[in-house]
């Protein structure tokens, strides 16, 4: 419960299984990551830039020198500009159990300051990032000693071979929507979204539209019985990724839901600095418009991504992962000392 006084014995002693399942789980996930060759990093948490996306927002804070200078800095929303940079300076295969923070965020799966394992490979395809994030939820099912993944009455066997659905698919068949005829038509889109039954404000964006729709009519659904890899994003849906090379349309990412819970999301990485800054000028001018608020954008990134390798990215709630694998009840069991909010 948000507020608890988690520090009180029978309170811990209440969520003492669940930290052990956090143990067993972060250290089969390591193993499994030392297995494949991968280097585990530590990306630094305060950033010139907490990260250029619409809905994510951050904590600021600054640094203040001896003589009196300020510098803004953020808490970062992920370790991706920083894991980035290292691939440009060489590294190959990397991964970082990073602890992130995102503000405006508290729930039963979310936390304001939570770990976010975050790996790349370079040379790596799509469908090796997807394979790599199926294995490690079968990691974490073997460690946590249940049978299943479960959440809210829905269990997920990730053992099972994983459901791959494109976001056309996923549309149509929960939500009744023709996806692709209304990728350039936002009245049309906020029809059929009223007609499905979703309330949707008249000054919507298009973007807000799929959210809603997505978040009400798909995601509830997805990853029942087995684990579920949505993936064909549109490419305004996936500022970070690049566009798929036989439709522009849309862009190579994909995310992994079990038990109608978003676990992972992952992209075949952009690494054009022109295109890059376009889309984070785009966000943040929306993010201007509907929050009264924008955030810098790290130049010393865009000019790592110029010399940044061809490369895909995964970032996985690890909170979540142990939530579904240990049965918890919210993330706040699976946190040593949650935030209270």
């Amino acid at each position: 419960m948000s507020g608890e006084t988690w520090w009180q014995k029978a309170i811990h002693a209440d969520r003492r299984p669940f930290l052990l399942a956090r143990g067993a789980v972060r250290r089969a996930l390591s193993a499994w990551f030392e297995a494949e060759g991968f280097l585990e990093v530590e990306c630094a948490a305060l950033q010139v830039s907490p990260g250029n996306e619409t809905h994510l927002h951050a904590f600021a804070t600054e640094f203040r020198t001896d003589d009196g200078a300020v510098s803004p800095l953020y808490l970062h929303t992920s370790p991706e500009f920083a894991a980035k940079k290292l691939l440009a300076a060489g590294e190959t295969r990397i991964v970082d159990f990073a602890r992130v923070f995102r503000n405006r965020e508290a729930g039963p799966l979310h936390s304001p300051e939570f770990t976010m394992v975050e790996w790349y490979r370079t040379g790596a395809d799509l469908g090796r990032i997807m394979a790599d994030s199926v294995a490690l939820c079968r990691e974490a099912m073997k460690a946590s000693g249940r049978a299943e993944f479960s959440w809210k009455g829905m269990t997920c066997d990730p053992m099972a071979e994983a459901e791959h659905l494109t976001l056309f698919e996923a549309f149509e068949r929960y939500a009744g929507i023709d996806l692709e005829a209304l990728l350039d038509d936002r009245a049309g889109f906020l029809a059929a979204a009223r007609n499905a039954g979703i309330g949707v404000v008249d000054d919507a964006s298009w973007s807000d539209i799929f959210s809603a729709v997505l978040v009400s009519k798909i995601e509830p659904r997805l990853g029942e019985g087995r684990l579920t890899l949505l993936q064909r994003y549109p490419v305004c849906e996936a500022a970070l990724a690049r566009a798929c090379p036989d439709d522009k349309r849309f862009a190579e990412r994909f995310e992994l839901y079990a038990c109608g819970v978003e676990l992972a999301n992952g992209f075949h990485e952009l690494t054009d600095p022109v295109e890059q800054r376009a889309r984070f000028e785009a966000d943040m001018a929306l993010k201007q418009d509907l929050y009264g608020e924008t955030y810098p954008i790290d130049e010393d990134f865009l000019a790592a991504l110029a010399q940044m390798p061809d490369a895909s990215g995964v970032a996985l709630g690890f909170d979540r992962l142990v939530v579904l694998a240990a049965g918890a009840r919210s993330i706040r069991d699976v946190i040593w000392t949650p935030v209270n909010t």
